[in-house]
């Protein structure tokens, strides 16, 4: 198995009995609720085949639920907000429109495309709609790539990450309203919760007041929030930044060379303002911490949340992200003539003797020939499959400083409903973990009246890689024992574990550490005909689904805009092999 952007390891504990298993998907079809006085709600969608009506936001049906604990749960997704008339949704807007506007061409090319995760299945979406031919081969049985899942025996699905999409990304947001599918966004209220470690069991929130523009709400929500952050230390924060409110873009960009914690320093911001805030922020942005993360990467998301209204408003996926976002885009790609192909592992890259793409020889013997070719796989798996003579070329060598986060992400359904929880992101400020959310109850498809599923990032996970999946179920519970000190206990005298997922990515997203900003590719290689995609190629919003997304279209936009040389390409290949 490739170390390599793949699931090294999944277990699953076989501590149940079949009759103790809730099975998610009857109980969402039935519309099950629990409570003494409240219950479970969802606002009206016809996503998952079945309406939810909820009768106003304070409003709750009740049901009785012979042996659950008396739970007051609130699970209410709130209005798509008005995304559509901010610069960058329209500028996103507008690329994904130069596609279906753009000439239709007298002979199609044939892209042949490594990689179906976000930005393999971008650049396949953007081409087809400018009326070419994808052929989008993935190496695994199943798409995705950073954002794949896969059902276990008893139906509950398991991922490889916990993805929040934000108001920040206008072609995901796009994206999804050219598919038709909207209303697959679960949107929650506009607040950051963060527990607090000081105080076991108790959270501290950073709501951002919907009356504002932005960017007062963000501010007011700072301000408003005093557990975290003393006055004082509030005051040299903002002071710190104002370099980077006044230097604007030019700033941002020449932060890359210098870590967050050395910035913060550098800046005289107090070492507080770090622990309490940037550490957590940094392991939910790149999966490691300040003292490694590079400080453009914090720039880049604080200028995306504090200058949109709407930034920093989080949604869930209404549920497995293959089925529920990547078979759409499939379905479109195929609707238009393209091709998808599982199970198509890439064993070489041939080179014509001119040095360019001839094919992409498959591991089961196939080769694939196209007009044009693209590498949409993480940045690691390139560097394994990139021919020896391209390796000194300077746009290829410098690939080598862009290495892949090693993540972990962890699912354990329990025996009880946790009271101690919300219907949102956690940001839970473990020396371990990252973010966790109950999907339970945050995820339509996920959902359990009887159960909580947590799904949590453990990171940073370098030391943590190669454990065994029990060393990392202990560890995550002792953490959890913190965040639930009446509900949960590390022996598992409290809350009972039903069965757990572990889900180990060696090599997640690139590392962003200072000094990577500049060995980040374009889209467009010095390699004729053969093009890259992926959230490490260069675009303005790092590593991330959007940053993916983004990817695809620019590495579509080149590759539309060299039609006319690569047709003449094709045609120079057809005469030489009938010549010969």
């Amino acid at each position: 198995m490739s170390q390599f952007g793949h699931v090294s390891a999944v277990n699953t504990s076989r501590q149940y009995s079949a009759a103790s298993v809730y099975c998610s998907h009857s109980a969402w079809k039935n519309g099950c609720t629990v409570g003494q006085t409240n219950g479970l709600s969802f606002a009206v969608s016809d996503a998952m085949g079945q309406k939810l009506r909820i009768r106003a936001a304070h409003a709750f049906a009740t049901r009785s639920n012979s042996g659950a604990v008396p739970l007051k749960v609130v699970c209410i997704d709130y209005p798509r907000p008005e995304l559509d008339n901010t610069v960058n949704y329209l500028e996103a807007a507008y690329l994904s429109s130069s596609f279906r506007n753009s000439p239709r061409p007298n002979k199609p090319l044939e892209v042949v495309i490594a990689g179906a995760g976000l930005a393999g299945l971008s650049t396949a979406k953007y081409l087809a709609d400018a009326g070419h031919k994808p052929i989008l081969l993935e190496a695994r049985d199943v798409l995705g790539g950073k954002v794949a899942a896969w059902k276990d025996e008893d139906g509950d699905w398991y991922e490889t990450g916990l993805h929040i999409f934000f108001g920040a990304y206008p072609n995901i947001q796009n994206l999804f309203g050219e598919l038709g599918i909207n209303d697959r966004l679960q949107w929650k209220e506009h607040s950051m919760i963060f527990a607090m470690p000081s105080k076991p069991g108790e959270f501290s929130r950073f709501d951002f007041p919907e009356v504002l523009p932005a960017p007062l709400n963000g501010i007011l929500a700072i301000l408003k929030n005093n557990e975290m952050l003393t006055w004082p230390e509030k005051v040299k924060f903002a002071i710190g930044l104002l370099p980077a409110i006044l230097g604007g873009q030019s700033y941002v960009e020449a932060q890359d060379g210098i870590t967050v914690k050395d910035w913060m320093k550098k800046q005289g911001v107090p070492d507080r303002v770090t622990d309490e805030v940037f550490i957590a922020m940094s392991k939910a942005l790149n999966f490691i911490n300040p003292d490694e993360l590079s400080m453009q990467c914090i720039l880049i998301a604080l200028n995306r949340f504090l200058q949109e209204k709407h930034g920093s408003k989080m949604a869930f996926l209404d549920g497995n992200p293959p089925e529920r976002l990547c078979m759409p885009i499939v379905d479109h790609i195929q609707s238009r003539g393209g091709e998808v192909r599982l199970n198509s592992r890439i064993q070489k890259i041939d080179l014509n003797e001119d040095g360019s793409v001839k094919s992409f020889m498959l591991n089961n013997g196939d080769v694939i020939k196209g007009d044009a070719y693209v590498f949409a796989t993480p940045v690691d798996i390139l560097k394994l499959l990139l021919p020896e003579d391209w390796k000194e070329m300077p746009y290829f060598k410098k690939l080598e400083k862009l290495v892949g986060v090693p993540v972990i992400n962890v699912h354990i359904w329990f025996d009880r409903k946790l009271k101690n929880t919300y219907d949102h992101l956690l940001f839970s400020r473990s020396p371990l973990l990252s973010v966790y959310a109950d999907m339970s109850v945050a995820c339509k498809e996920y959902y359990s009246p009887n159960q909580s599923m947590l799904e949590l990032v453990f990171a940073p996970a370098e030391e943590w890689i190669s454990r065994s999946n029990e060393e990392i179920i202990d560890a995550t519970m002792k953490e959890l024992a913190k965040l639930f000190p009446d509900e949960i206990a590390a022996d598992q005298s409290k809350a009972k574990i039903l069965k757990y997922h572990v889900v180990k990515t060696p090599r997640s997203v690139y590392k962003t550490v200072p000094g990577t900003e500049p060995c980040r590719p374009l889209q467009k290689s010095p390699i004729d005909g053969f093009y890259l995609a992926g959230d490490y190629t260069k675009q303005k919003y790092l590593a991330s689904m959007e940053g993916a997304v983004l990817s695809g279209k620019l590495c579509a936009q080149a590759i539309v805009q060299d039609y006319e040389s690569l047709a003449a390409r094709g045609q120079r290949k057809l005469a030489e092999a009938t010549i010969g």
